[in-house]
């Protein structure tokens, strides 16, 4: 059984990497109250009522609006928020090590876990947006430093969740007599993270339950998850995989393709590169390729390739899952695609 997720609503404007989008964006910078309120939460009831099972709430202080997504509400805000207003989603909180302390989120977690009965998730993401760390006076480390941070962090909220009283003397952490009450709904916490580093392959096969991973080929995802999944059984345990991908569905292949070739034709060049150089924090994702379509949105969603009539998006689909993916986290903004494609996907 194939499971999927989708991106909650946080950001306020997404990335303008084509040129015929251009100032399209609107921000919501502007709205509060009820009509915010509204227009972020009516997605993720949506999603809901699909039934999607996970939405993942970002954190994303700060971006450019252009390059790369624009800054974001609050990550922890967001998750309550969300909590309050649905009743079966899982919802997975991205958390970054270094602007958080371990131990007042797993009391955080805690509390959302109990509220939520037990539909709470933490999203460990090590950072790579450089610009982040200093403006909000996070410690900035080297890039697999981060990632031991972040292992770090793990243990000390899997400590925290299990034992009654737990205490911990790391490099970057410690707690002492480490007690959570109200207790979290479960001994085991569920950890997702992000990454497709030495690295971080290494932390998912020791520390983490899924590991999300930015799109790309079945060859390309096929090689990654059989390497972090020889590392995880080497140390007797398993991880799990979502794949990010953007479906572009039309009634025919051809049409689904000519779209794709215009948005391809429109990349604003300049932006692409200065993307490129933005996000040089991160190893192992957005690397110089030759395919363009990981040039049209932040995450490479379009470089899955889910783009065709349906039926032939549910055979590439088919080929993710043979490939060891288990997991679609998607754009649901594609309407055929979530009439015809997405009811599909629970089966396979």
């Amino acid at each position: 059984m194939a499971l999927t997720s989708f991106f909650a609503p946080t950001v306020l404007a997404g990335p303008q990497l084509i040129e015929q989008t251009r100032g399209r964006n609107v921000a919501i910078r502007d709205e509060s109250g009820s009509q915010l309120a509204s227009r972020m939460v009516d997605p993720v009831v949506a999603a809901e009522a699909a039934g999607v099972d996970y939405a993942l709430i970002a954190q994303r202080w700060w971006g450019s609006g252009t390059e790369i997504e624009g800054s974001s509400f609050d990550c922890l805000a967001m998750t309550a928020f969300y909590a309050a207003r649905t009743s079966t989603i899982g919802l997975i909180t991205a958390i970054h090590p270094g602007f958080f302390l371990p131990g007042p989120i797993a009391k955080w977690g805690t509390s959302i876990d109990r509220l939520t009965g037990g539909r709470w998730s933490i999203n460990v993401t090590s950072g790579w947006n450089l610009i982040e760390f200093p403006m909000y006076g996070a410690e900035l480390v080297e890039h697999d430093d981060r990632y031991r941070r972040s292992k770090e962090f793990i243990e000390i909220l899997r400590g925290a969740w299990a034992a009654e009283e737990f205490s911990y003397d790391g490099e970057h952490y410690a707690v002492d007599q480490l007690r959570l009450e109200p207790r979290p709904t479960s001994t085991a916490l569920t950890v997702f993270q992000g990454g497709q580093s030495d690295a971080a392959r290494q932390m998912a096969a020791e520390n983490s339950d899924w590991m999300f991973l930015n799109g790309g080929t079945p060859e390309k995802i096929g090689a990654i998850i059989d390497d972090v999944r020889d590392r995880a059984a080497a140390l007797g345990r398993r991880v799990r995989f979502a794949l990010f991908g953007i479906p572009l569905c039309r009634q025919t292949d051809a049409e689904a393709q000519s779209r794709i070739h215009d948005m391809v034709s429109g990349i604003d060049r300049s932006v692409a590169e200065q993307r490129r150089n933005y996000v040089s924090g991160a190893k192992g994702m957005w690397e110089a390729s030759d395919d363009e379509l990981t040039l049209l949105d932040t995450n490479e969603g379009y470089a899955s390739r889910l783009i065709g009539s349906p039926n032939t998006v549910i055979r590439r689909l088919e080929e993710f899952i043979d490939a060891g993916v288990d997991c679609f986290h998607l754009s649901l903004s594609d309407r055929l695609f979530m009439e015809e494609v997405f009811p599909a996907i629970r089966p396979m």
